[in-house]
């Protein structure tokens, strides 16, 4: 029979865990299909119970997401304009089914190139709070996520929450996906931005790229070249070339590099729209 522990104590959590023989659980939606079978065949170690793990907490120092908050919880939740993109995204990542028992801290620890949470986390700065029992340690999203399925989490740490910085919660995001079909689909390529107008010039512009390369990645060239720029302006700055740098995109079975790089130049200038309006 497959062992199965949800403690209530991060003391409890970090004592199983330095055991070993464990698999983290979250919501399950990446961990069950993995295992192509009607049992798991693994020590699961479920950490929904543990405190704090499904709180969204506004504070003078930013917003703190817990790392077991679930997409349906995030879409529905009060958050300030800077994180409409990242509720877009929580809207499309699956169905209905999947938004409800998903979390965003285990899209990130799955580590998918294509995981929805990733590129509007980026421009919000995210930060993740993880914990061992050496102690706990902060580290920023783009160091987090290190390959395709890899990232920088040890093996007897816990990635508790997230933390978006208050400077970060300026303007307003968007984000834009683009797939086989409008829903329950595997990202070809999708962009988020954050974005802040002073005097009609773009004054704060933060853009991310995810499904093109084998991390989600913040799109700096771009950043750079738009800043200070009227709107209109900066849209015709974003062309592929501008992107390569950056993204340097993948050939699969869903889209060749080329092909990558121009729909993630005609998302950015999407996205980087939407959050105008």
């Amino acid at each position: 029979m497959t062992d199965y522990a949800r403690p209530d104590t991060l003391d409890q959590a970090l004592g199983l865990l330095a055991a070993g023989g464990w698999r983290v659980l979250a919501g399950g939606t990446d961990l069950y299909p993995a295992t192509q079978r009607q049992a798991l065949g693994f020590a699961a170690l479920d950490l929904t119970a543990l405190p704090g793990m499904t709180a969204i907490t506004e504070t003078p120092e930013g917003l703190y997401i817990g790392a077991g908050v679930t997409w349906s919880a995030l879409a529905a939740a009060n958050l300030p304009p800077a994180c409409a993109g990242l509720q877009q995204a929580a809207r499309q990542v699956g169905g209905w089914q999947i938004q409800n028992a998903g979390t965003v801290g285990g899209n990130l620890c799955n580590a998918s190139p294509a995981a929805d949470g990733a590129p509007p986390l980026l421009v919000l700065e995210a930060e993740l709070e993880l914990v061992s029992p050496r102690g706990p340690r902060r580290l920023p999203l783009v160091e987090f996520l290190t390959g395709a399925r890899q990232t920088a989490l040890a093996a007897d740490e816990l990635l508790l929450t997230l933390h978006l910085p208050r400077k970060a919660l300026a303007g307003r995001s968007a984000f834009q996906k683009l797939g086989a079909r409008a829903h329950l689909v595997i990202s070809i390529a999708m962009v988020a931005a954050r974005l802040r107008l002073e005097g009609g010039v773009i004054a704060e512009l933060a853009l991310s790229a995810g499904a093109c390369a084998p991390t989600a990645r913040r799109l700096a060239a771009a950043e750079t070249a738009c800043r200070g720029l009227p709107l209109a302006e900066a849209l015709a700055r974003i062309t592929p070339d501008l992107l390569a740098a950056d993204l340097a995109p993948i050939d699969d079975v869903r889209g060749s590099a080329a092909y990558r790089l121009e729909a993630a130049a005609e998302l950015t200038r999407r996205a980087t729209m939407e959050a105008v309006a």
